[in-house]
């Protein structure tokens, strides 16, 4: 890439007229559209809090009362381009709106229990101002019509003493809800000592009525319960004659109020009417209508006697074409004959038949028999049997953005069977074709356009239940969305002039939802690979024998475990939380019943989190990974399972498998043109800010300012290469940092993503003497850097990529 003075000037020039526009107050900045002339509108509103809160809790409030303001003062800001905004149609300033905004703010804080608020008197700014010709303002502030009078108001609330709860009770009609309700009270909202809030009691009666209803009280609802909230101080109720004694309590009690109000809860049911609402009951019989279609009104079903009926006892399939057996459906409910009503299993029940995927809709219905008894109805509406996927996927990796290094695109073509055999099991059938294509001649690559071939057939049947022995084994009834899964996959990878893998793969496994935790486990796993080297890799090898030992023939025969929870802040609902454990061995037992010189031997450990903030406008993301694979003492890890960094999504100002390893130069100064790096250890961190440029019905162009640092290292000595082992002392000096930015196309159905990164801190970035400058980037900037060997290596690599990177 060639840069001559005119270009300088011209990037110079708009790099100054960017930190102009940067640099001007928010107010020229924004745009006012469809405004009343010489009248004053609502412009922009501030609201400070003043209590005893934390940073964060005071940034949530200041952000929920902002909701609360009259809709006469909202002023809805839209970004219409980076950091210049625009609003249209302003509301015109009325200060009446500011009592009633106060009042909204007031109940929403008597609400948290704060109902000894002060609110301040706002302040209310007058500015005129005007932009008849849109951002012309910027350049040309004086000399215009001063017709708009923008309005900002700041209000300042003082918050006061938060109200405690000092005592809850509960008071019910029968002794049985008694009992329920003092056992369960450590699940309780409100409790005594906290914060009192109106949501919190609305919280505890929702959280009342559904423990009954898992009781088997199907009568029973929210409306049944209410609670008394008391105020009183119980000093005041002190019988005394004497009048000090009389005005020392009440003094003490408006001090008492004032520094440390309390209230006390009690939870009362009202009074019955109907005798049937405190009765529990039972399960007579449950019907299955699996070919429901979504125009049947289900009442009409329910009485229908065109149905064919099959089952057993209290279970009964009723069908027209026969289309599904009764077990999938009788293998994911929860309630059978004679159980106690509970409806948190009823929806249980219907939220696994819903994931099974073999019907797109379930629907339910409770017939009341008239004493204890209730028959349930479950509608299910079948999806589509079957379908045909084909999904095209394209990556690359430059070093220069006129010189590509490889340019990746594979087809992956998936059949789609959701009732195979009548039991709602579903079947996938995947060809998946790949090439990597040498866009323009590289070092990293021979002369040739083909680089890599890759083929894989893949085909999997997912039963709708644990098949397994232990039948009678209660706790997998705490299970949901249980699946057993049994996989055979056939790939073929072709590097040209270095190395042909042919890989058979076989398993079984299970996946399943245990509360907040999804759970997936493979007891057996069994991967055959065979290895052709071709002359390229031989003349690699015979210059690093340490590779011979990772690329090499073997099987794989153990197992696999993963346990993934995906959690929302109960502080901001805007913030979610992803973390993800897998464990995986081969050989640790099995080498005990064979014993074989191509039976692998490791144990691999992941650990991955991810921190996701949307805020109103942008969004921030974090990713944390760390993996680390354990070989035999004797062995080394096989490629197949090391771990490797760069490209769309790792490391990106990294070609694809062109990190690492630790500080080693050896790969950067080969001779042989393969660079690609795999090891046994890695550590990699990623931080990315997105946010819009413009948005335009559903397609979207965002960009996103991002970091990424990590590394791979071998966990193993190699006399050729002693830079690749990881050592805790040399962390430090091995971990690599990139930046960068990129641009987003998002179609709501696909996002296409093009990033640059650039190698901020480079571990072989060295000389004859060492390290340089530590890695780090030196000034004035350089996109090329030359290697002790002569080789020019670039210091940026763009990347285009699929949708999030995470």
């Amino acid at each position: 890439m060639k840069f001559n003075l005119h270009s300088i000037y011209n990037i110079t020039a708009l790099l100054g007229l960017a930190l102009f526009i940067i640099s001007c107050s928010e107010q020229r900045r924004t745009i006012i559209k469809n405004y009343q002339p010489n009248k004053a509108f609502a412009y922009k509103n501030t609201i400070t809090v003043n209590g005893n809160l934390t940073k964060d809790e005071k940034k949530q409030l200041i952000g929920n009362l902002a909701n609360y303001w009259d809709d006469s003062l909202q002023v809805k800001k839209l970004q219409s381009f980076l950091v210049l905004y625009k609003v249209k149609n302003p509301p015109l300033f009325d200060t009446a709106n500011i009592y009633r905004s106060q009042k909204n703010m007031s109940n929403y804080l008597n609400s948290l229990g704060y109902y000894y608020s002060e609110f301040d008197f706002p302040s209310i700014h007058f500015d005129t101002i005007n932009a008849p010709h849109g951002y012309n303002l910027l350049i040309f502030p004086k000399n215009r019509l001063r017709d708009q009078i923008r309005t900002t108001l700041s209000m300042n609330i003082r918050l006061g003493k938060n109200i405690t709860v000092d005592s809850v009770n509960y008071v019910m009609a029968d002794s049985s809800l008694q009992r329920i309700a003092k056992n369960a009270f450590k699940n309780a909202y409100t409790l005594p000592g906290k914060p009192y809030t109106k949501q919190g009691i609305s919280s505890d009666l929702d959280r009342l009525a559904k423990l009954y209803r898992d009781s088997g009280y199907y009568k029973i609802n929210r409306t049944d319960f209410y609670a008394l909230v008391d105020s009183t101080n119980r000093k005041l109720l002190k019988l005394t004659f004497d009048q000090h004694e009389q005005a020392k309590l009440l003094m003490e009690a408006t001090k008492s109020k004032k520094e440390n109000p309390q209230w006390d809860v009690t939870f009362y049911q009202k009074d019955i009417d109907d005798s049937l609402k405190i009765r529990r009951y039972y399960i007579n019989k449950t019907y299955f209508y699996p070919e429901t279609k979504a125009t049947e009104i289900t009442d009409s079903l329910m009485l229908s006697d065109r149905f064919y009926e099959t089952g057993k006892k209290d279970l009964i399939l009723r069908y027209k074409e026969g289309k599904f057996r009764l077990r999938p459906m009788r293998d994911n409910i929860y309630l059978r004959k004679d159980s106690l009503y509970n409806e948190s299993k009823v929806y249980r029940s219907i939220n696994n038949l819903s994931r099974i995927g073999a019907w797109q809709q379930v629907d339910l219905k409770i017939k009341d028999l008239g004493n204890d008894s209730l028959d349930l109805y479950y509608f299910l509406t079948p999806n589509i049997k079957q379908n045909y996927e084909v999904t095209i996927e394209g990556s690359q990796n430059t070093g220069d953005i006129a010189s590509s290094n490889l340019l990746g695109i594979s087809t992956t073509i998936a059949y789609r069977n959701r009732n195979v055999w009548k039991q709602a099991t579903q079947s996938t059938t995947s060809l998946r074709g790949g090439i990597e294509l040498n866009t323009w001649n590289s070092r990293n690559t021979t002369n040739d356009l083909l680089q890599t071939i890759q083929a894989g057939i893949a085909h999997t049947y997912s039963f709708p239940r644990l098949i397994q022995p232990f039948k009678n084994w209660d706790y997998l009834k705490t299970f949901d969305n249980k699946k057993t899964n049994i996989s055979f996959a056939a790939s073929y990878t072709d590097r040209k002039q270095y190395y042909v893998i042919r890989n058979l793969n076989a398993s079984l496994g299970y996946e399943w939802l245990k509360g907040p935790y999804a759970w997936s486990f493979k007891p057996l796993n069994i991967e055959l690979y065979g290895l052709d080297t071709l002359p390229k890799f031989d003349s690699l090898i015979h210059s690093n024998p340490f590779l011979k030992n990772s690329f090499r023939d073997g099987n794989v025969f153990g197992l696999i475990l993963g346990v993934a929870r995906t959690f929302i802040s109960k502080r901001n609902p805007n913030i979610n939380h992803y973390l993800r454990l897998g464990f995986e061995e081969s050989g640790t037992i099995t080498s005990l019943l064979i014993k074989s010189d191509r039976l692998f031997e490791y144990q691999k450990l992941e650990g991955e989190y991810r921190f996701h903030h949307k805020y109103k406008k942008t969004d921030f993301g974090a990713r944390y990974f760390m993996g680390v694979v354990f070989p035999r003492r004797d062995q080394h890890t096989p490629v197949y399972k090391q771990f490797f960094m760069g490209g769309p999504n790792s490391m990106r100002a990294w070609g694809l498998r062109q990190l690492g390893l630790g500080s080693s130069i050896l790969s950067d100064t080969s001779t042989t043109g393969y660079t690609d790096r795999f090891g046994d250890f890695a550590i990699e961190a990623n931080v990315e800010y997105r946010f819009n440029l413009l948005e335009f019905s559903s397609f979207k162009l965002a960009s996103a300012i991002f970091a990424d640092a990590g590394n791979i290292w071998s966990l193993k000595n190699n006399p050729t290469d002693p830079n690749a082992q990881f050592r805790l002392n040399k962390l430090y000096q091995d971990i690599a940092l990139g930046v960068g930015t990129g641009i987003r196309v998002d179609f709501s159905y696909v996002l296409i993503r093009l990033d640059v990164g650039y190698k901020v801190k480079d571990p072989a970035r060295q000389d004859a003497n060492g390290l340089i400058n530590n890695g780090w980037m030196s000034f004035p900037i350089k996109l090329k850097e030359q290697r002790m060997n002569g080789v020019s290596v670039n210091n940026y690599t763009f990347q285009l990529g699929i949708n999030l990177p995470f």
